[in-house]
């Protein structure tokens, strides 16, 4: 294995316990990696605004030779701002997923860069969660308001039981993956991204950037949304809390995220420099 030059990690059930916080082992980790001029990219379901506060802990922000991952894959920036790659939906698929939401009777929202949408009054337990975990705002828009809103992705977001009832009826899900990558990023997130759209998407993007390849990169998850980042990475790791299909995919599994996995495999990839 050619030497790791990027470690991408995911957030939830990943980089933070169950308490959504970053331990000091982590921390401590993430800065020895740093200095030994190895990039830790931050790979993440989340807009840029859900992760401010955690590169602003990982002393990773505002520098324009450090890179954060987010919406799924969908967007890529350099973490002082500045955007590297952006594949948002169309108007039409939104007007199609929404669509299919209302004929399953979940609850479903769009993103932008900055905010939440929904058209939905009465709006769903798991999308307020959504909003208070990335510090984003919720609005209210019929379908018709929405055509002039850039959406860079869309969730249908409900209870475990009802979203994978929903998600068994995969022949009405069949006409959208013609155009749309649809995948399961927590037990009651279904998310939706243009066609193409992955995290190991974004990550070939980043390397071919930086003059690197897949050797190069290790690549650190424990969900469905991880497992294409998994497969990419040169190394890839699963969390001892990954499902079993990201497991079956990693060359090695670490511990979970509530005994410091994240700082294990780091600190095991430093001691072998």
């Amino acid at each position: 294995m050619k030497a790791i030059k990027i470690i991408a990690i995911d957030i939830d059930g990943t980089l933070v316990n169950s308490d959504k916080q970053v331990t000091s082992r982590v921390k401590q980790a993430i800065k020895a990696a740093k200095a030994q001029q190895i990039k830790v990219v931050i790979c993440t379901g989340r807009p840029l605004t859900g992760v401010k506060a955690l590169l602003q802990e990982l002393e990773l922000d505002a520098q324009d030779d450090q890179y954060v991952i987010c919406f799924g894959g969908a967007a890529t920036y350099s973490t002082s701002g500045e955007l590297i790659d952006e594949r948002p939906i169309s108007y039409d698929d939104y007007i199609d997923l929404e669509a299919l939401a209302r004929k399953l009777r979940v609850h479903f929202h769009a993103v932008s860069e900055n905010r939440l949408y929904t058209a939905d009054r009465d709006i769903g337990d798991y999308t307020r969660y959504e909003a208070d975990l990335v510090s984003m705002g919720i609005s209210y828009r019929t379908p018709e308001e929405m055509r002039d809103i850039k959406l860079i992705k869309s969730m249908y977001v409900d209870d475990p039981k009802a979203l994978d009832a929903a998600i068994a009826r995969q022949d009405l899900f069949e006409p959208l993956k013609q155009r749309m990558t649809l995948t399961k990023s927590a037990p009651f997130y279904y998310e939706a991204n243009a066609k193409g759209v992955s995290k190991s998407h974004a990550l070939q993007v980043l390397c071919e950037k930086l003059g690197l390849t897949a050797d190069n990169v290790m690549a650190i998850g424990d969900e469905a949304n991880d497992l294409s980042m998994i497969e990419f990475a040169g190394c890839g790791v699963a969390m001892d809390n990954a499902i079993p299909a990201v497991k079956a995919a990693a060359d090695e599994v670490t511990t979970d995220n509530d005994h410091d996995g994240v700082a294990v495999t780091i600190e095991k990839l430093l001691a072998q420099s």
